[in-house]
């Protein structure tokens, strides 16, 4: 079997495995500042990070020319009665410098995905196999300058708020 490239796989795994991949202390999902939003990003995409539940305000540095994805409520199930039930109960709210972006909505989704040791979202480095589901939101590359993100969703008990100040730096490459 061969191996997907970073195009081919769901964004759903990919986002499970960049927010698995660190542990507790500099895991970008815990992180209340933004200082680790950096770690482990792709090149292609730039992920942002909600929360466990709860709220968070986060500054962070962005590439120019990358696209920005970020869930606003998400879930890896081991059934797919779970994101059924997380679904049925999930609505949230993605803006842009004040402007609202569209959500993608998934249902159930099968994903594997990669996971380091001691990270906080299954607790054990490895391969995890489950159903992904959630409300998702992308965000075309931006501008040079800086940029607000507001995160707000929910599902059930779980309540994430999460505000972003992005900052884009201007190419710094040659110039014709």
């Amino acid at each position: 079997m061969t191996e997907k490239s970073p195009a081919e796989r769901s964004i759903q795994a990919r986002w499970w495995e960049w927010a698995a991949a660190e542990p507790e202390g500099t895991n970008p999902v815990i992180d209340e500042t933004g200082e680790h939003c950096a770690r482990n990003q792709p090149g292609d995409v730039w992920f942002l990070a909600g929360t466990f539940g709860g709220r968070a305000e986060r500054r962070c540095t962005v590439p120019l020319g990358v696209p920005v994805v970020v869930p606003v409520v998400n879930l890896v199930a081991t059934r797919a009665w779970d994101c059924f039930a997380f679904m049925t109960e999930a609505s949230g709210v993605v803006e842009l410098d004040g402007a609202e972006v569209p959500l993608e909505r998934f249902e159930e989704e099968p994903i594997t995905f990669v996971a380091g040791a001691g990270n906080p979202v299954t607790g054990v480095g490895g391969s995890t196999q489950g159903a992904g589901c959630g409300l998702w939101a992308r965000i075309d590359p931006l501008g040079a300058g800086e940029h607000h993100v507001s995160i707000h969703g929910t599902s059930g008990t779980l309540e994430v708020e999460v505000e972003y100040t992005l900052t884009v730096a201007a190419s710094s490459g040659p110039t014709a």
